[in-house]
């Protein structure tokens, strides 16, 4: 069976997490026996990149733009994959979404996984977002099936658009934990700094934890790893209110990310807006104490092994990391059994 999987930068993943939901997805789908493409950004993925763990790459141009790359790039790559025979067009996110009523009128079947409402991120404004929830609405109309990451999607899409979701929750390999090394280029230790990672966006609140993080007395650092995703203001603003005692690592991926989740005190995630958190599972199945915001996508990651702060309040959160400073958060029995229910 044919597969091109659309909607995402590309593979191999550097960052983000649908690009490294798309690799692992479609490095199986090979091992399964299926012809995989992946629809590639080409200026994400290298050049000479033509197959990468047996998924065929087919890198086409974008607009390296904020509104226009993601739907330029995926109807390029919609009418390439029609052209190419394939059987199924699997896309991800709500913005690619909008183009599922084309391959559905040429006779191809289409898959649709919703990460996010993406509609609700602060970067988009009245217009993208109208779009975007056009796009949801196409992916509960047109396509075939629809995927969603969570629970909470998959009750959203039955009682917004009485759609049947399939529940495919995000998933994660096994950890491989790292003594410090390449870490200490940074001035990193073990257990000398706490970490919170995802990209440099409004949605994932990071001003709440660096003001709350200010507010306590430690010798630790908060280390912050990600990039900008269209988003260098907030990016800019971040490091201008970081001071001193925050460290910016930019992205991270392989072993040096291994590393800082293996010897981080404690990992904190502040989002307002999260599909399922593939970094708070790679925290968690490390064994780290975990503390989130309490929107509903992290307790359901977390059950009743991490510890949640009042969404945007910096006052909660400062209070609960005083708490968790003060704690001991390297328990073996703890930690395992937090890797354990994560795995």
């Amino acid at each position: 069976m044919k597969i091109a999987i659309v909607g995402s930068r590309g593979i191999p993943a550097v960052y983000g997490g649908i690009e490294r939901h798309i690799e692992e997805l479609s490095s199986r789908l090979v091992r399964a026996g299926q012809d995989v493409t992946v629809y590639c950004r080409d200026y994400y993925t290298p050049e000479n990149c033509h197959y990468y763990q047996g998924v065929k790459i087919r890198r086409l141009p974008a607009l390296k733009t904020k509104h226009l790359d993601n739907i330029a790039h995926t109807f390029l790559s919609t009418i390439d994959a029609i052209l190419a025979g394939a059987d199924i067009i699997h896309y991800h996110g709500i913005g690619p979404a909008l183009l599922t009523l084309i391959p559905v009128l040429c006779g191809v079947k289409t898959v649709v996984t919703i990460h996010s409402l993406d509609w609700k991120r602060k970067k988009w404004g009245r217009i993208a977002g109208l779009f975007l929830k056009t796009g949801e609405f196409c992916a509960a109309l047109f396509a075939h099936r629809v995927i969603v990451v969570s629970e909470t999607l998959k009750e959203y899409f039955i009682r917004k658009h009485r759609r049947k979701a399939f529940y495919i929750p995000n998933g994660i390999n096994a950890p491989l934990p790292k003594t410090p090394d390449l870490i200490k280029d940074y001035g990193l230790n073990k257990d000398n700094y706490i970490l919170s990672v995802g990209r440099l966006v409004p949605e994932k609140r990071f001003e709440v934890l660096i003001r709350a993080f200010q507010e306590t007395v430690s010798d630790k650092k908060l280390v912050i790893v990600g990039g900008s995703g269209n988003t260098d203001d907030y990016m800019d603003f971040l490091k201008k209110i970081g001071g001193h005692r925050v460290l910016f690592t930019g992205y991270q991926n392989g072993e040096i990310l291994r590393e800082l989740y293996s010897n981080a005190y404690l990992f904190v995630l502040p989002s307002e807006l999260e599909g399922l958190p593939i970094a708070l599972l790679e925290a968690m199945s490390y064994g780290k104490t975990a503390l989130a915001s309490d929107i509903p996508e992290n307790r359901e990651v977390m059950g009743d092994f991490g510890f949640t702060f009042r969404t945007n309040d910096t006052k909660n959160l400062a209070e609960k990391l005083k708490i968790l400073l003060a704690k001991n958060n390297n328990d073996d029995k703890e930690s395992k059994a937090r890797s354990e229910y994560i795995l």
